[in-house]
Order: structure tokens, then sequence, then C-alpha cells
């Protein structure tokens, strides 16, 4: 339910230049050789191909000794995927021949190392094979951007967790970044005040609202969901609409509302570091019980990390 929660997030938000030079030349590693490169043990290279703040974080004789207790048993590392996040970074996701151990690492245009992570790759198959019943479209009215979303840990950090596993975070972007200007103000940010609406027909069961929004940056843990709403839908499926602007939610408990109707404006309430929408489908009112349900959108659509998302029409 927030943005920039990790220290992945943090140290990907980070711009520097390193340049390497070994033998009087400029030595560089390009995504697609990455994995082979890892492999290989060029944990030198790599390591200075890193920022400023990763290096503070780990030191190198830290990072040799990480790397080659990871490349343990492991003969090859493939390439799973790669998504861009914003204008200027791209991640790519490498896994073992075992689909047990993966590697993270985000590229901006020069090849600089923005983020690097190694942690095991989780799945949960009999979960990722269930989908909702019903058919949604995404709850907005134009076109915003995936900030967390998918089935794996590495683009949405939610998966990990049973009750939010297939939720998405939506921001909307421009050249690259969420706001204009300063980074300070809710009403900076593309995001903040833009129309929620219903993402399929039922009755509303949950609201709350009144909580105040945070100041970019702040988060408050005591009301993870901040201002939302819940909708119980055919099918005993229901969604929630979180982080909502305080104030903005125009309908109460007991109403029934159409796809598509306005149900609040999005806010920064809650466990949110930034305005942003969180959308999930669940088979529970209670969000904190009930299991996150991967959800079918119209269209046969399921839009992961980093990409574009429009209203259905």
């Amino acid at each position: 339910m927030q943005t920039g929660k990790t220290v992945l997030d943090r140290v990907r938000t980070i711009g520097y230049e390193v340049i390497f030079m070994k033998e009087g030349k400029e030595k560089r590693i390009i995504p697609d050789e990455f994995g082979k490169s890892f492999l290989n043990g060029e944990f030198s290279t790599i390591y200075q191909q890193t920022s400023k703040d990763f290096k503070q974080l780990v030191i190198l004789e830290q990072f040799i000794e990480l790397g080659e207790s990871f490349n343990l048993e492991v003969k090859q590392y493939n390439l799973e995927m790669s998504n861009r996040l914003g204008k200027h970074i791209e991640q790519f996701l490498w896994l073992d021949n075992e689909r047990e151990k993966a590697i993270s690492v985000a590229f901006d245009e020069d090849y600089t190392i923005q983020s690097l992570l190694l942690a095991p790759f989780v799945s949960y198959p009999e979960s990722d094979n269930r989908y909702t019943e019903n058919t949604y479209i995404m709850p907005i009215k134009e076109e915003w951007f995936v900030f967390w979303g998918g089935t794996n840990q590495f683009i949405n950090y939610h998966y990990v967790y049973e009750t939010q596993r297939y939720a998405y975070d939506l921001v909307i972007m421009k050249d690259g970044q969420s706001y204009r200007d300063a980074p300070t103000k809710n009403e900076n940010y593309y995001a903040f005040n833009k129309e929620i609406v219903a993402p399929f027909d039922g009755e509303v069961v949950k609201v709350i609202e009144g909580v105040k929004d945070n100041v970019p940056g702040e988060m408050d843990e005591s009301q993870p969901e901040g201002n939302c709403v819940v909708i119980r839908h055919p099918n005993n499926e229901y969604s929630m609409l979180a982080h909502l602007k305080q104030n903005s939610i125009l309908v109460k408990v007991g109403d029934h509302v159409q796809q598509g109707q306005v149900i609040g404006l999005c806010g920064n309430s809650g466990n949110s570091s930034e305005p942003h929408l969180h959308f999930q489908v669940m088979d529970s009112f209670d969000y904190y019980t009930g299991k996150s349900i991967r959800i079918q959108l119209e269209g046969s659509s399921e839009p992961i990390q980093g990409e574009v998302v429009r209203p259905y029409n």
C-alpha cells in the first residue's frame, strides 16, 4: 500500500556517475551480459558500476562474498523479464537454471547500476492460477502508471503478503516523474485529486474517511489503508480502493454503485508516501484476514510494473 518503502527503492532513485578504468579503457557491463558476468565472478567490475549509496551499504569484500555464495550450484542465469521504471531506468530480472534464485538489477541510460538485489525467487502457483470470476476495469478515468504490480516480489512488493498479493499501486507519470516542481506538496503530484471509480457493480460495505493526507515522504502506519472504500461484488468478491483523499468519498455503506461510477478522489492517506491508488480484489471485506485474488481485467490485459494503464472503453 505504499511507495518508496524498501532499500531497493531508495537506491533506485539516486543518480550518479562512475567510470571504471582497466588497462586504460572504460569497462562497462551492459544489461544483456549481466547474468553471464555475475556468474563468471566479475564482481569488482559490477561493484564499480554501482552507486555511491550502494557502496556505503556494502563494501567490495562483502559484495564479492555475497556473490560467490549466491553463485553456488548455479549453472546459468536466464533473463526472465525487463521493464522500464520511469524515463531513464530499466530493470532486469535474472533467474538461475532452477528458478530458485533471482537477481534484480536496474540500469540507467548510461549503464550505471541504480539498484541490485539478490534474493530467493518465491512463487505461489496455486493462488497465481486463481483469477477473479468477475471481470473488472481499472478504477481510473485517464492514463496511469503501474508503480507496483505483477506476480513476483521484484515488481510487486505486495506479492509476498497473501492479503495483498495481487494488488496494484498506481501513480500518474509525466516525463518520468510523478510530480511537478517540488515533491513536498500533495498538490504537486499528478495523481492527487484525480477521480477514482468503481471497478465493477456492487454494494459498498465499508468506508473509512476523515484520515488526514500525509505530507509526502511521511506515512501513517496506524491506519495503513487510509481513507478507503470496500465494495462487495457478485461471487463473494470484494474490491478495495485505498489511500483516498480526506473528505472526498462520495458513497456510503449500503450504496449500490455501478461500474465506472466516481466514488472519491486519489489522496495520500494511510501507509502511503506519495499520492497514489492502491487497488485490490479479495475474498473477504476484511482486508486484514482475506486473501487477495488475481484480477481478471476487461480486455484480457494484465499490466505489470512499468506499464501504462488506461480506462477501458
